[in-house]
């Protein structure tokens, strides 16, 4: 590797009194290119990534002897002159539930105002920023579509793989699952509790759960809720579906949010997203439909589907960074 790797510690405000009690100071591990320099008077394209579910900022760059990670991607691309010299801001949003969808959840912690209110700046301080672009995989692809439709003046580039949308297609096939681990414990909360005190954690049953406990308390908090201050949207005995929850989470789904923001998608010098034709929480069908709104809407975006599933697919970052770069470099 040419570029530096610096590691920063920030202290936040925002998160030190959050529900679940994390850790409020964080690090954040920013990558600068080799011939970086603090006075360049354009300033360099800045790309903040954001780690999908399951996953902080050192596993995100973790080294990996079957792929690279994405700042020697981007120092290959800028070898090869496709791509520009550029920043890379990893950031670090885990937590007890195993990820974020980096939203404000009275439930989880005020995410979305860590990133904008604190992140932000402290980089902008730090660094010799122009123009920013949100990058992410799965959760993190959700988060950088919906960050960055609401957010058009911090953010000039959206790149988003694999993204959470189309709910029922990628969401409600873990339902049973869930419900046969929580009906055993009564209380997600004391399941969570057995979970993280478990010398496996890498269970596909107790996977499937965390992650439905953690999209009900970013999209179906409720504080009058002693139980991790979170409504699942479906009965933990008998199953029974709650289509007032759902309903909650269903506003959250990106292909119902994107007439609501089209104004300020329209902004974007770039909206791209890709997904694997077989991936295996049925994102290619949300993708499609969000491709398919967005045409509708007179949005630009390029879509792409490739040959793969949701996993192991790090080297479609060489493709979103060169978009990114055309876009903002």
């Amino acid at each position: 590797m040419n570029g530096k790797t610096d590691i920063l510690k920030l202290e936040s405000k925002i998160l030190k009194n959050n529900p679940l009690e994390d850790p409020y100071k964080r690090d954040i591990i920013i990558y600068t290119p080799n011939n970086y320099s603090a006075s360049l008077s354009s300033g360099y394209p800045t790309i903040f990534l954001l780690p999908s579910f399951g996953n902080d900022n050192y596993s995100t760059i973790n080294w990996n002897p079957f792929s690279i990670p994405i700042h020697e991607r981007l120092e290959k691309l800028n070898l090869d002159k496709k791509c520009g010299e550029m920043i890379i801001v990893i950031m670090n949003c885990f937590n007890r539930l195993g990820g974020s969808q980096y939203i404000n959840s009275v439930a989880v912690g005020r995410y979305e105002d860590y990133i904008i209110d604190e992140i932000i700046p402290f980089i902008d301080s730090h660094y010799n920023v122009s123009k920013r672009a949100v990058l992410g995989k799965s959760s993190g692809g959700f988060g950088a579509l919906t960050l960055g439709m609401r957010n058009p003046r911090i953010f000039s580039a959206v790149a988003a793989h694999s993204f959470d949308s189309a709910f029922e297609y990628c969401y409600l096939p873990d339902f049973p699952i869930a419900i046969d681990v929580l009906r055993k414990y009564k209380s997600p909360k004391r399941w969570l509790m057995d979970f993280w005190n478990k010398a496996n954690k890498h269970d596909k049953k107790d996977f499937a759960t965390l992650s439905i406990i953690s999209m009900a308390a970013h999209y179906s908090p409720n504080l009058n809720n002693p139980d991790l201050y979170t409504d699942l949207p479906f009965d933990m005995e008998s199953g029974e579906f709650k289509e007032d929850i759902w309903k909650l989470w269903k506003e959250f789904d990106p292909i119902n949010k994107v007439r609501g923001f089209s104004d300020n998608l329209k902004k974007m010098k770039l909206l791209y997203f890709d997904c694997g034709s077989s991936d295996e929480f049925n994102l290619t069908i949300g993708s499609r439909i969000f491709s398919k709104r967005c045409k509708d809407l007179g949005i630009n975006h390029e879509y792409m589907e490739f040959e793969g599933g949701h996993f192991n697919t790090g080297y479609r970052y060489e493709t979103s960074l060169q978009r990114i770069w055309d876009a903002i470099g």
